[in-house]
């Protein structure tokens, strides 16, 4: 329960990690829009409009490279595509670390 040190009115550690379990619970019904990126270029406008059906973009990515997986634009993880029945998946490989990801919002 809420312990107050009468001294220096603070709160002491245990409830501070009480009320973050709390504020978790709260972001739990929000919605991210989770994207994955295989790979990015740039091109000119003219570049563009000619595309059709079989053009081939060329990406800065290998092969094989990993994705990246943005939560609402922020890289939350980075994975690999995989099948899913008749779908398509993404597997995770490497999860960001919580506290870096935090500091890019």
């Amino acid at each position: 329960m809420a312990e107050l040190d009468q001294e220096n009115n603070v709160e002491t550690e245990s409830d501070q990690s009480e009320v973050s379990i709390d504020n978790l619970k709260v972001l739990e019904n929000i919605e991210v829009k989770l994207t994955v990126e295989v790979g990015s270029s740039q091109l000119k406008i003219r570049d563009l409009l000619r595309l059709n059906e079989g053009s081939v973009v060329e990406l800065e990515r290998l092969a094989g490279d990993p994705l990246d997986i943005l939560a609402n634009g922020v890289q939350i993880a980075r994975g690999e595509v995989v099948m899913v029945g008749e779908r398509f998946g993404v597997r995770f490989t490497e999860v960001s670390n919580p506290q870096d990801t935090v500091k890019k919002l």
